[in-house]
């Protein structure tokens, strides 16, 4: 199947699941507001799941609690990053953020709910025995929180009033945490419903988790705010340390590429299985949005 097809059939798949679990909540703006936040996007950390679970003999049925449960704690995050006291953005996917359509209150519990409901899909019993399912939960809690996302997120935030700009390591610290590491789990998802070796599919996903970010920051400086759907140029605007701004745009693109590679290299242990995984890493450097 070619990564276009697996990439569209995983967005419906996680699409259902998602519209499943939120399906009889009561009628509430916070339940409303977390519909919403789930519509739309790429579903790439969705896509990561199902795939790293089919090359471990994985059945998309068997896997799609997971891969819903990523795509919900990253909807919490987008829509909890968008806030005023974040990045205060007005557009999301093209369409308002949450704490515009309705305010900032529905937006912070939308959010919250969204996170638990991530946890929620994770005991889903069709995942597997109480061993994994405890494994995809802890694994999960690390990625998101003080050791990962959460730690990125509150490093970035803490650079936009340092004295002096961040390093080339130091930017590479905090989006390995920021992006990289819901990036991370989603690929390491299959392997630990599989229970198998983590390694090669870690490898894979640090390397795609470094590209995928630092194609954000070249879509920041020459994307297209219409087809990228959210606003550009933030980080230029608030003098930002940046891959581009550290490495300039080409120096940026040619370390993207290297990554990407590296990805590329590290799927070796699967051989032609892995050819979805290596056009989803080529994809990553590509994206208009």
């Amino acid at each position: 199947m070619s990564f276009s097809k697996a990439l569209t059939d995983a967005a419906a798949r996680v699409q259902g699941r998602l519209d499943a679990a939120l399906a009889d909540r009561e009628d509430l703006p916070v339940v409303h507001a977390m519909r919403y936040a789930v519509q739309g996007g790429k579903r790439l950390r969705g896509f990561l799941v199902l795939e790293s679970a089919r090359l471990h003999g994985i059945a998309p049925e068997a896997a799609v609690s997971a891969a819903a449960s990523i795509e919900a704690l990253h909807a919490y995050s987008l829509v909890h990053d968008d806030m005023p006291c974040m990045d205060d953005d007005d557009l999301r996917r093209g369409l308002p953020t949450v704490h515009r359509k309705w305010d900032e209150c529905t937006a912070v519990l939308a959010g919250d709910a969204l996170q638990t409901l991530a946890f929620e899909l994770l005991a889903d019993p069709a995942l597997g025995p109480a061993a994994v399912r405890i494994e995809l939960v802890a694994s999960l809690a690390k990625a998101s929180g003080a050791e990962g996302m959460v730690l990125g997120q509150a490093l970035d935030i803490a650079a936009e009033t340092a004295a002096v700009p961040l390093t080339l390591d130091q930017i590479t610290h905090l989006q390995a945490g920021k992006t990289g590491a819901l990036i991370r789990w989603s690929a390491e998802a299959g392997a630990i419903l599989g229970q198998a070796d983590r390694v090669p599919l870690r490898r894979y996903a640090t390397a795609l988790g470094l590209a995928f970010q630092i194609a954000d920051d070249i879509l920041d400086v020459e994307g297209d705010a219409e087809k990228a759907g959210k606003r550009l140029q933030k980080d230029a605007e608030a003098g930002k340390a940046t891959f581009v701004s550290l490495l300039g745009l080409d120096g940026a693109k040619a370390r993207a590429r290297a990554l990407v590679e590296d990805a590329e290299a590290a799927l070796a242990p699967y051989g032609p299985e892995a050819g979805t995984l290596i056009e989803a890493a080529r994809f990553v450097i590509s994206r208009e949005s």
